[in-house]
This record gives structure tokens, C-alpha cells and sequence, in this order.
């Protein structure tokens, strides 16, 4: 709650344009937000990522001007989803078929997972960062689409702003149910099935292996709440039974998330049901290291589902067995070339680049720090295997690429003249962004992979699914291993299936 209060003072004062009679021209009030990453064009489409995972709050008063807000620790993820936006529009400039003779810019922000920040970021797409304007303040946007969020909370806000002027917003990770309400959100897009198909699926899971009585724990945001509250009537209807469910925030003491580990570790359900963003996930995790929390059967959620550095041996004892639903895993040819041409010579200026490199090989360009080794540039990244570089689950970030190919195949079917959908002419100096929210409506392509891309009328893609399960290879290591689906658009018994491949449970046991 308090987050949205402040989203809201944020949002008056860094939309701050004022005019009136005897005034010439549209002034900013506070200071403009300047985009991470950023490259001109002819078309811009702008990016909102969370770049960093930690958010000094400030101190509020109705008195003074707020604080800047301050986004720290990189998040390699996230990174990894905003470079490879950066590479899908590389490659559509690069094409000769799609949006010729037409470059495609980007101006990427750093959401950093939170309302507040999200609201910085939508205003730094929406204003640009001019102090002033011309007289009559009726300039476009600066960008003619958005990709992101990367969580539902700061795709709410966002579009909360953002969808006044129908600028269209597709979202690669937001999954919440409320998000298909198009009387509210008629310029939002997805590349992510809805939560309500795998709040479903996980009620199916749980019925399918027999678990009559299960516990719960959920993110307190729009996110978990949304999705447990749909998973709950589903199990219900399913003949599945709720002993507890627990709620936690990035924002929680850690007395409350010890608390509820206590609660979990002293329940008498064996399985638990995890709808928990990948930040609360992290945390909670840690207190149930703390606890020795073992032995519990997981059925995580999309978010955290696939997330690498949470598999790891020091969470194995935890979480080996863990099941859950996650979109299917695609291949993005080149991407892993690209990725791993990043680095601070690009741009010497960009204190982004600069923090990458710092994080990934531990040193700093600045000397005489105490214990830390000098970056020098020429650091081998080909040598490092992290969030960043790892293209072997490539799923959320395939989400990525199927967005900006979406916008740019909406845009390309703007050009065109004649045909029904687009009777009169439209030139690139004139596109309107709710001329493109109109076009991504009735988009439909083909990847180079050969996955059709399209949206239905809420703006949502196809439900299919793909339940992975954790298990150890011969070397110790846990490996994501495809062990059954789920397909919305079949009928209701054949939806969920198991593909007959050995499942590893809780106890580490294979069956």
C-alpha cells in the first residue's frame, strides 16, 4: 500500500508539465529519469527491466521534494532480458524483409522490481528528457511502444500512465490474471500465458498425483495474490484441501519470514504450493536454510520455476524434486554470440556496462579500493558461466524476442497500404502509437524457430505449458528435466498429461 501511495506522489511530480494561459511553453517539474541503455532511430520502443534487485526507499514528507530513488545490485537476469531485446532490434535493423530502410532505437530503464521505481521509468519513456516543451505540451511519446515489466505490480503502474495515451505495453513476465481485463488495460500485450491457465494446471498437478491436503505460500502483491487466490478456488473444485497460506514481501522483517517458515515446518501438509516471485523466493529460502526446512514436496510457480541460482547445491537438499509449470524452452540463433560481446568498450561512459563487468569477474575500475583486483576491460566473459551467459533454458527471454518481433511485424503491417486492415497510407514520420496497438491486435508471424506468434482478443497468447521437474545429473548438479504438459485449448481430460519420463520426488527417490 505504501508503495502505491509513494508511486502516486512520484507520479505528480515527474509528470510535472503545467501550462496555462499566459504560459509559452510546458516546463518539468524535478528532474528528468535517463535511460541505462539507449541507442536513436527512426521508431524507438522503449524497455523496462529490473535491472537491479535492491531499492532504497526515501525518506517522505509533505514538505520537501522526495529523494532519488537508488537501484542497486545487478541483476545478471534481467540484464540478460534487456540485452536481448537490444539484439532482436539488431536484427530486424539488420533485415531486409522486415521494416526495411527503417531503424529501430531503444532507451531501456531499470524498473528495479518496484512500484516506485516503475513509475520513474514509465515517466522517463512517456516525457523523454527535455525540461521543456512547446507551448501547446501535445508532443507524442518519445517511445512508440514498451517491453516489460518484468513483474505484474510494476506492469499495473505502469499502465496506469502508459495506457491513458495508448501507447502499447507487452509484457514478457507479467502473468496476472487481472491483466486480460481489457475494459482496463486495452493497450496491453503479452508473451506469457495468464496465471489463471496455470493456476489450473498446478490444481490439475496436485489431483493427478493424489495430494488431497497441501499448504501455501504466495508473494504479497499482485502477482501471488492473484495467483493463489485462483489456484485455491481450482484446487477446491478439484477435491484439494488448503491447510495454511502464507503470505510474504521483499519489504518483511526477517522476524515475519521466520515466522512463517515456522508455520510451514510445523503443518502437517507434505506438499507446498510456492506462488512466489523470484526476490521473495530468495528470501524465503534462506530462512528455510536457517530452519533446516526439509523434506516438503514443492510445486513452484512460473517465476522462480527455471531460475538457475536457485538451483544450486546449497538448495539441493531443499528443493530437489521440485515441480512446476514453465513455458516451453526455445532457441534464439546468435543470441549467445551477442551476449557474450558485452562489455564496458562499447559505450567507456555507461556506468551500467561498468557495474556488469565489476559484479561478473569481482574487481572494480577503481584503484586503491581495498581487496579488490583492478578491472582491466580485457576480461575473458566466453570463461564465465552465469544468469547472464547462460542460454540453455532460454524461455522468458524467447518471451523477450517474441515482443519486439511482434511490435516490429505490427509496424511492418502499418506500412502497407490498401489492404483492409490499413485502407490509407502511413508513413514511419506519422505512426501513432494506438495505430500500433491496433495492428498488434491482429498480428500473427512466424518465428525462425517455426512457433506462430499471435495474441487473442484479451491480448494473451496461447496457455501451453511444460512441467519440469529438478533432478540431479550424474555430476551432482540439478538440471530442469521436462516430465509432462499442459494445453489449455484441448479438452479439459486431455490438458494435463505426464510424458512418461521418471519423476525425482522430495526424498530424492525416482519413479
Amino acid at each position: 500500500m505504501l508503495d502505491r501511495l509513494c508511486a502516486m506522489l512520484l507520479f505528480v511530480i515527474f509528470v510535472g508539465a503545467f501550462g496555462s494561459e499566459n504560459t509559452e511553453y510546458c516546463e518539468m517539474l524535478g528532474d528528468p529519469v535517463f535511460p541505462l541503455l539507449s541507442k536513436d532511430g527512426d521508431i524507438t520502443i522503449g524497455g523496462a527491466f529490473s535491472i537491479h534487485s535492491q531499492i532504497s526507499k526515501p525518506s517522505l514528507s509533505f514538505t520537501d521534494v522526495p529523494e532519488a530513488l537508488t537501484c542497486s545490485r545487478i541483476h545478471l537476469r534481467e540484464f540478460h532480458f534487456a540485452q536481448t531485446m537490444i539484439f532482436a532490434i539488431q536484427e530486424i535493423n539488420n533485415s531486409t524483409s522486415l521494416l526495411p530502410n527503417i531503424s529501430i532505437g531503444y532507451k531501456v530503464f531499470d524498473s528495479c522490481g518496484s512500484t516506485l521505481t516503475s513509475t520513474q521509468a514509465v515517466m522517463g519513456l512517456l516525457n523523454g528528457q527535455e525540461r521543456t516543451l512547446g507551448k501547446t505540451c501535445s508532443s507524442q511519446s518519445s517511445v512508440h511502444a514498451i517491453i516489460g515489466a518484468s513483474d505484474s505490480s510494476s506492469t499495473i503502474v505502469m499502465l496506469q500512465s502508459s495506457g491513458i495515451f495508448q501507447i502499447p505495453m507487452i509484457s514478457h513476465f507479467a502473468t496476472c490474471a487481472c491483466l486480460s481485463n481489457r475494459k482496463e488495460y486495452p493497450s496491453f500485450f503479452r508473451t506469457i500465458p495468464s496465471d489463471y491457465y496455470q493456476s489450473r494446471a498446478v490444481a490439475k498437478l496436485v489431483k493427478h498425483f493424489g495430494w488431497k491436503w497441501v499448504g501455501a505460500v504466495r508473494s504479497d502483491n499482485d502477482y501471488g495474490n492473484n495467483g493463489m487466490a485462483a489456484f485455491i478456488t481450482a484446487a477446491r473444485q478439484e477435491g484439494v484441501c488448503i491447510e495454511y497460506s502464507e503470505a510474504i514481501s521483499r519489504t518483511d522483517t526477517s522476524g515475519h519470514i521466520a515466522k512463517v517458515v515456522r508455520g510451514i515446518k510445523s503443518g502437517t501438509a507434505r506438499v507446498l504450493v510456492a506462488f512466489v516471485a523470484q526476490g521473495e523466493m530468495d528470501i524465503l529460502l534462506e530462512e528455510a536454510l536457517k530452519q533446516n526446512l526439509t523434506g516438503l514436496q514443492w510445486v513452484g510457480s512460473e517465476s522462480w520455476i527455471t531460475a538457475g541460482h536457485l538451483a544450486s547445491k546449497r538448495h539441493s537438499g531443499i528443493l530437489t524434486g521440485t515441480l512446476g509449470f514453465t513455458i516451453r524452452k526455445t532457441k534464439i540463433t546468435g543470441l549467445k554470440e551477442f551476449l557474450l560481446q558485452v562489455n564496458p568498450g562499447q559505450d567507456p561512459h555507461n556506468n551500467l556496462l561498468r557495474e556488469f563487468w565489476e559484479a561478473t569477474f569481482g574487481c572494480s575500475f577503481q584503484s586503491g579500493l581495498h581487496g579488490q583486483t583492478l578491472c582491466s576491460g580485457s576480461e575473458i566473459l566466453e570463461d564465465i558461466n552465469n544468469p547472464f551467459t547462460d542460454v540453455s533454458e532460454l524461455r522468458i527471454s524467447g518471451n523477450v524476442y517474441k515482443a519486439v518481433y511482434a511490435v516490429a511485424h505490427a509496424m511492418h503491417n502499418m506500412l502497407k497500404c490498401g489492404d483492409a486492415m490499413n485502407p490509407q497510407c502511413i508513413w514511419k514520420d506519422d505512426f501513432e502509437p494506438k495505430q500500433v496497438v491496433k495492428h498488434l491486435q491482429s498480428v500473427i508471424f512466424t518465428l525462425q524457430s517455426g512457433e506462430s506468434v499471435y495474441f487473442d482478443r484479451n491480448g494473451d497468447p496461447a496457455a501451453t505449458y511444460e512441467l519440469v521437474n529438478w533432478q540431479r545429473n550424474p555430476a551432482g548438479d540439478t538440471v530442469f528435466v521436462a516430465v509432462g504438459s499442459y494445453d489449455a485449448s484441448l479438452p479439459n481430460e486431455k490438458q494435463f498429461i505426464m510424458n512418461g519420463i521418471n519423476t525425482t520426488w522430495a526424498a530424492g527417490s525416482l519413479t
